[in-house]
């Protein structure tokens, strides 16, 4: 089979489009708001210094404002069987447990570094553009009345 037949079954075998397709729910899982701040984390360090480390789970927990512990373990459980962190066990008293960044997670994270750049940077036009809305919806919800007609 040549490179291009191969990669014709890879685009024909996952399509994320298709409700049944794997990638799909790869793209739900990193979509995931605390995914995404824990490999932007993980990338950046403890010091969100922009240089990637291994942290421990308090870390993290420090890092990743309102973020329970529950769901901080089952997302950083999904990540590591997804191969983008490894848990690495000290045993040292009391045991040390330090998650980081494969290189698939590094991948990954250079993606998502902008995705969080963005939402920072643009947060004050988005606020605009939503306070915008709102107003053109009041405005148009008074004119037209509850069912929205005349």
């Amino acid at each position: 089979m040549t490179a291009a037949e191969k990669r014709e079954e890879s685009k024909a075998r996952y399509n994320a489009f298709l409700a049944a397709c794997p990638s799909r729910q790869l793209l739900d899982r990193i979509s995931d708001k605390w995914v995404m701040l824990i490999l932007s984390a993980l990338g950046s360090g403890p010091g969100c210094d922009g240089h990637p480390q291994p942290m421990r789970f308090s870390e993290l927990s420090r890092v990743l404002a309102g973020v329970s512990q529950k769901m901080l373990t089952q997302t950083l459980r999904s990540l590591e069987r997804d191969g983008l962190l490894t848990r690495t066990v000290t045993p040292t008293v009391p045991v040390t447990v330090t998650y980081e960044l494969t290189a698939l997670g590094l991948s990954l994270h250079q993606l998502l570094r902008g995705f969080k750049g963005w939402a920072e940077q643009h947060m004050e036009e988005v606020f605009a553009e939503r306070t915008a809305y709102d107003a053109r919806g009041s405005a148009t919800a008074v004119s037209s009345g509850p069912t929205g007609g005349a």
